[in-house]
């Protein structure tokens, strides 16, 4: 049975994670982060599309971004694999492809899950033991968000924006945000819903999402599924948690 084309929302902020494949490092030093980022600098602008914020781990990405319309995504992430792919491959001696498959992604909430996400992202490198401080990882966003670098690549939220009147208010709210962690449960969701691609919110949030797009995006209850409402995009393989 074929795959339903993956849904995305435009002006709605997706989580996007792409893997290297069979665990594949795919950035191996400050030249390849770099690359990569400038390249998707480039790329979100050309396609329209805000990112809130990223991490570059070493085998994996996290992003979260919003798509000015429906095709945007997927042209920002071909667009920069065309560029990033043959840069690491040439320049590291290797041949054939670097990425686990399809990126994953999900449309969240941003009501509900915008600053969780935003920190699932930016704590990655503290939950995968790569550092005590996410201030402390220069591969991400975080940096941006305390006010300690300006990065071109990030547009700021609106739910960001709503944390202080002023961008030193901002800046605390979101340090102290961050530094409160995450729930084991809260992270698990988020991971979940992700690799599996169910929209992320509450359930007012993803019945509108099913109104509009016609299309289930949560996993079934028992019984029929409901008349018109097809099955998103969920990929059968098991994943496991970071």
């Amino acid at each position: 049975m074929a795959r339903l084309p993956r849904l995305v929302v435009p002006h709605q902020p997706h989580h996007i994670i792409q893997r290297g494949h069979d665990g594949l490092i795919v950035f191996r030093d400050a030249d390849d982060h770099l690359a990569f980022l400038g390249w998707l600098k480039d790329a979100a602008r050309q396609f329209k599309v805000a990112v809130h914020a990223y991490v570059l781990m070493p085998d994996h990405l996290h992003l979260l971004a919003t798509p000015s319309d429906d095709q945007g995504l997927a042209r920002m992430m071909q667009w920069v694999g065309r560029h990033y792919v043959p840069y690491f491959n040439q320049k590291h001696g290797r041949s054939g492809t670097l990425w686990q498959g399809r990126y994953r992604a999900t449309v969240i909430d941003p009501d509900l899950y915008l600053l969780p996400v935003c920190r699932y992202i930016e704590l990655n490198p503290v939950r995968s033991g790569l550092t005590v401080s996410p201030g402390d990882y220069p591969w991400s966003s975080y940096m941006h968000h305390i006010g300690a670098k300006q990065d071109g690549l990030i547009t700021d939220h609106p739910q960001y924006w709503s944390i202080g009147n002023t961008p030193f208010d901002r800046e605390i709210a979101y340090r102290q945000l961050t530094e409160e962690g995450l729930p084991a449960a809260e992270v698990q969701r988020i991971t979940d819903a992700t690799l599996k691609g169910w929209a992320l919110g509450s359930d007012e949030f993803k019945h509108g999402l099913e109104r509009v797009t016609r299309r289930r995006v949560s996993p079934a209850k028992r019984g029929r599924p409901a008349l018109g409402v097809t099955d998103i995009d969920a990929e059968d393989d098991a994943e496991q948690q970071e």
